[in-house]
């Protein structure tokens, strides 16, 4: 953990009364947001088949959602999601539709006035998706301590979490108990606020804006460097997107302090069955809403169409992970080019992506 943060036990028991204050009583909705950290920009890319569910998600819920990303990776059929920090319960609705009648789903949260919300609408989504009984349960806790409600060592396919992760202090530990309940081959994928330095004792202690996701966001360095000192692979960006605080007020507190909105994919892998070739790949198509492409990561989209070469720690991720069942695969040419996975900067991610989409200042050549 950064020194920087609250370390006493009085700090973190204020810091978690304040965040539950703060999202059961302050807000009533996302239009009392104070910064734009907990909200998912309306550029942001969401496939047809999920807008779709989010249209069969009842207001109330929609409307007590707060959170810096679309959390809802692909290829979910049957599998077992925990949802940290589910507060409405949107996210975990989406994901309950998405994973079908045989799949499951816990949302985790310690918000008492969230967590009613949630449970109000278990039978009305289950009617909604047809299902004959519900795959969905909210469940009261603190993600740092997930055995205190009863989820086992090994037993979760995938973990998201939606802006949540900043919120608590120690982050390290909320990674160790998501590695400790993934499955070998299972993913967390969690989108999340981090900032470009360490944060001094004067943003830290500002608690509005630690409510607000800005104040506890780590350094991206430190996620990078806390993930794989867990065990997990090198954290992988599916997309990112940067963000400004506006209000007078606290701009002045953060002052040239610069944040980002992250969707990062942290695998678990059986490290005893790694390779270390590199292979050729192709997507089979087959899973729902990806039926010709499918994104991997923020540069890796693979085709139905097209093979592709990708190095060791790719292969080694999908050949372990609920993606196997949809690649083919042969040994890749000694010669075969390849983007090689590395720890990158998603500071300089948003950057690259900013220059190619602006527009030409002048006129192209022809």
């Amino acid at each position: 953990m950064s020194s920087c943060c609250p370390s006493s036990a009085a700090a973190s028991s204020d810091i978690s009364s304040g965040v539950k204050d703060y999202y059961g009583k302050v807000l009533k909705s996302s239009d009392d947001l104070q910064t734009t950290a907990c909200q998912t920009p309306v550029t942001s890319s969401i496939s047809k088949n999920i807008r779709l569910v989010m249209s069969q998600i009842h207001a109330d819920v929609m409307s007590k959602y707060y959170g810096c990303g679309m959390c809802v990776p692909s290829c979910l059929t049957n599998m077992n999601i925990v949802d940290l920090g589910s507060g409405s319960g949107r996210d975990s609705y989406i994901l309950s539709r998405l994973v079908g009648q045989q799949g499951n789903v816990i949302g985790v949260d310690m918000t008492d006035e969230q967590l009613a919300v949630a449970n109000k609408y278990i039978d009305y989504h289950t009617t909604k998706f047809g299902y004959k009984q519900a795959n969905v349960k909210f469940v009261k806790g603190i993600i740092e301590d997930l055995q205190k409600v009863g989820i086992d060592d090994n037993s979760t396919d995938i973990v998201i979490s939606n802006c949540v992760v900043n919120l608590c202090e120690d982050k390290k530990k909320v990674l160790k108990e998501i590695y400790r309940i993934l499955k070998f081959g299972g993913e967390l994928y969690f989108s999340d606020v981090y900032c470009d330095r360490q944060l001094p004792q004067s943003v830290r202690k500002h608690r509005v804006l630690w409510n607000e996701c800005v104040s506890g966001a780590l350094y991206w360095e430190d996620l990078n460097k806390f993930a794989i000192e867990v065990g997990f692979e090198i954290p992988r960006i599916y997309s990112a997107h940067s963000f400004e605080i506006t209000k007078p007020e606290l701009k002045q507190v953060v002052g040239d302090v610069k944040f980002v909105s992250v969707v990062y994919r942290l695998f678990k892998i059986d490290k005893s069955k790694k390779t270390s070739e590199k292979k050729q790949v192709i997507y089979d198509g087959g899973v729902d809403g990806c039926e010709q492409n499918i994104k991997f990561d923020y540069k890796l989209e693979f085709s139905t169409e097209t093979p592709m070469t990708i190095d060791d720690v790719t292969w080694n991720i999908i050949n372990q992970s609920r993606l196997n069942d949809f690649f083919e695969s042969k040994k890749a040419s000694c010669c075969a080019k390849f983007v090689k996975t590395e720890v990158e900067n998603p500071f300089e991610v948003v950057a690259r992506d900013c220059e190619f989409t602006k527009p030409p200042t002048s006129s192209p050549c022809c």
